[in-house]
């Protein structure tokens, strides 16, 4: 995946060099001094390294920070963030010396970890130690596949879609067991063009990582099918530069590999006093400490944030000046492209644009009343229909896509050419995770944020706790990723509470801008896909049945059309009333599997004369989005007996319940039975939520 238009030259460290990374180290200090907390140590050691990356190997263009033809650079080390904003100073990107005064005051551009959609440069939001690199294997993921969509016969390095992805990562990030999974799965797909340049500075928060890891990580990447090299400390404890240089250089050139660099630093060199030491990691140095730093470096020791002219000039023209040459051999080698491939050129277009292919609205599969689907296998299909449409829909499953029903291509795997396995290409379909969620979240959100691909990954429901982290950074950063969490409820039956998700709703609503979309039928699953996919703007995560689920009819006999299920919530069912405009006497609101219970619940009681009205929830999130005029119409303020049904923790629900409500629900963990009993056990039935209705009508009109 490397480009060979871009090979740098030969290393030879200048005055002017060495005059910048002076300049970015007294900035980083300066920074935290201003700020008054921290993280200067790394920023300071790593200073070289980062000027070196930036200046002579990363293909970057300042004036244009989205570029398409640009490498990525992921600093997972997000603590040292100050190490991405100087360089994006120095270089040229609207990042101010004003900005870094601002490090970590509300509202700047530099935060005290790194944000994506904030600071241009920021490529993805890191801070969470194992995030980076791992997304960074989805980005590299992300480049193979959208080359072989759009230029699948050009040699290596002669692609416009050939890019690297260069990752700076910490040993915190390396001893997080997301890393470890990312690692062996980078390795068995042979992702080259991934360059990790690890910082073994051998500190920690606690003190030296002798307390607490002896491995040897060298071993541990060769062993995952990495191209590994070590760079021993300079002579003086500081980078050696140009053994850096040279390692940069052949993993640049490795093209059937990643590569990692175990690059051994001196944390918070040359600082007098604060060397090696755990203080420096994340703590201000103090201002004597900065003055001595600032004299040994040949700085005046009274300037503070003090970047002369001419070092700021000719960073920044530098960078300026190679990315301008580099994009315009980009633009070149782009047209050439377009003009051979006008149907690549099309679908280019079409994904820059985030616009649907022509028709896809009418293509959303659509199932009859009456023959019973379970809400995974409806995914499944309409899945499978969007695909075939949407070449920029791919993923896969945490092994378990018979279970997941994700394989949308069952004949084309994204495996290296090398693999034996049959249907192994490069740029296939179908990504086989292995069983590894935490990764595959994280990844998603690399491919995502890789440019123009719509990424999908399934597993259990109860695993979802494995994905939090990366699903919480999707919701940050406000990717359109899309989970599939199937096996969502008691209904999985005999496999018991350790696979029965209970809290797991809750837990993940309670997650600001993710979706979480539990569909009761196979038309309302496939209707909440097909908005998610034609109006994408932040991760969904879909919670869908193991078992069979009846499939509503679509109007007649007390139903109401599905198609107010992409407003989150909506009138599914209500018996006729005499006056049409009569509020109902009792609001039972359920999502998924127990909407149908409720259904039923309802028909016994119109034989009662009580009218409870059935919502369907499928989304919360969207529901209340919508105006509160809508909301009302719903669920009429004025009727306050109200009964949810949810086979989950009532957590959530309470706000629309109000005083007088009552939750159907599950408060403890499950059991190993079959589904049918635990229902029964819980109480999750249509005698349950009508003995339920009975009491809260009684109770908000005494003496019916």
């Amino acid at each position: 995946m490397t480009s060979t238009d871009i090979r740098p030259a030969p290393f030879a460290w200048t005055d002017d060099d060495a005059q910048a990374v002076t300049t970015a180290r007294v900035l980083a200090m300066d920074a935290v001094e201003e700020a008054g907390h921290g993280h200067p140590g790394t920023a300071v050691s790593l200073a070289p390294a980062a000027h070196l990356i930036f200046q002579r190997f990363l293909r970057h263009d300042p004036a244009d920070p989205a570029w398409p033809g640009r490498d990525r650079f992921v600093l997972s080390c997000g603590h040292s963030s100050l190490t991405l904003y100087i360089q994006l100073h120095l270089t040229g990107y609207p990042v101010s010396l004003d900005d870094l005064r601002a490090y970590r005051k509300r509202g700047s551009l530099t935060p005290a970890h790194p944000e994506r959609g904030l600071t241009p440069g920021v490529e993805t939001t890191t801070g969470p130690l194992g995030q980076g690199i791992a997304t960074a294997v989805g980005m590299a993921m992300g480049a193979r596949r959208e080359r072989g969509l759009f230029d699948p016969g050009a040699p290596a390095g002669t692609s416009p879609f050939d890019h690297r992805v260069f990752v700076l990562c910490s040993d915190g990030d390396i001893q997080e067991g997301v890393s470890s999974e990312a690692g062996a799965f980078a390795g068995h797909q042979r992702l080259g063009g991934l360059v990790v340049v690890y910082d073994d500075n051998r500190i920690s928060i606690e003190g030296s990582t002798d307390l607490a890891t002896s491995e040897d990580v060298a071993a541990r990447y060769a062993a995952y099918g990495w191209h590994v090299q070590r760079v021993a400390l300079a002579a003086d404890g500081d980078i050696d530069l140009p053994g850096l240089s040279r390692a940069l250089e052949e993993a640049t050139a490795e093209t059937d590999r990643p590569s990692i660099i175990l690059m051994r630093s001196t944390i918070a060199w040359p600082v007098p006093g604060a060397q090696n030491t755990p203080a420096s990691h994340g703590s201000a140095l103090g201002a004597e400490a900065v003055r001595a730093a600032k004299a040994v470096l040949g700085a005046d020791p009274d300037a503070t944030f003090d970047v002369p002219e001419e070092v700021r000039g000719r960073t920044t023209a530098a960078a300026r000046a190679a990315g301008a040459r580099a994009h315009r051999a980009w633009d070149e080698r782009f047209a050439a492209w377009a003009a051979g491939r006008p149907d690549g050129l099309a679908l280019w277009r079409r994904l820059e644009s985030g616009r649907m292919p022509a028709g896809f609205e009418d293509a959303r599969p659509s199932f009859g009343a009456g023959t019973p689907v379970a809400t995974r296998k409806a995914f499944g299909r309409a899945l499978k229909t969007a695909a075939a449409r949407l070449p920029e829909l791919w993923g896969g499953s945490a092994d378990l896509g018979e279970s997941n029903h994700t394989t949308v291509d069952a004949t084309s795997s994204f495996l290296p050419a090398s693999n034996s396995q049959p249907g192994a290409d490069p740029a296939g379909r179908t990504i086989h995770w292995g069983i590894r969620e935490h990764f595959m979240a994280a990844a998603m959100n690399g491919i995502a944020l890789s440019g123009r691909s719509r990424p999908y990954g399934g597993t259990f429901l109860v695993f979802s706790d494995y994905m939090r982290p990366a699903v919480r950074l999707a919701a940050l950063m406000r990717l359109p990723v899309v989970y599939v969490w199937t096996h969502d409820s008691i209904g999985l039956g005999e496999d018991g509470p350790t696979h029965q998700p209970v809290e797991h709703l809750a837990s993940l609503r309670a997650i600001p801008g993710l979706d979480v979309v539990r569909p009761a039928d196979a038309n309302e699953t496939a209707l909440t896909l097909w908005k998610v996919l034609t109006a994408p703007a932040r991760p969904t995560g879909f919670s869908l049945s193991r078992q069979d689920l009846p499939v509503f009819p679509d109007h007649g006999d007390g139903y109401r059309t599905v198609a107010g299920a992409v407003r989150g919530g909506y009138i599914r069912y209500e018996p006729r009333a005499q006056d049409p405009g009569a509020e109902p006497d009792a609001v039972i609101i359920a999502t998924g599997s127990e909407v149908h219970v409720a259904i039923t619940a309802a028909r016994s009681l119109a034989d009662e004369a009580i009218r409870a009205r059935v919502v369907s929830m499928p989304c919360r999130e969207w529901f209340d989005e919508q105006p509160s005029s809508y909301r009302d119409s719903v669920i009429p303020p004025t009727v306050r007996a109200r009964v949810t049904v949810e086979a989950g923790v009532s957590q959530g629900w309470h706000d629309l319940l109000g005083l007088d409500g009552r939750a159907i629900s599950v408060q403890t963990f499950g059991a190993s039975a079959p589904a049918g009993e635990l229902f029964e056990h819980f109480g999750i039935t249509p005698e349950g939520i009508a003995t339920a209705v009975r009491a809260v009508v009684r109770e908000a009109a005494p003496g019916r």
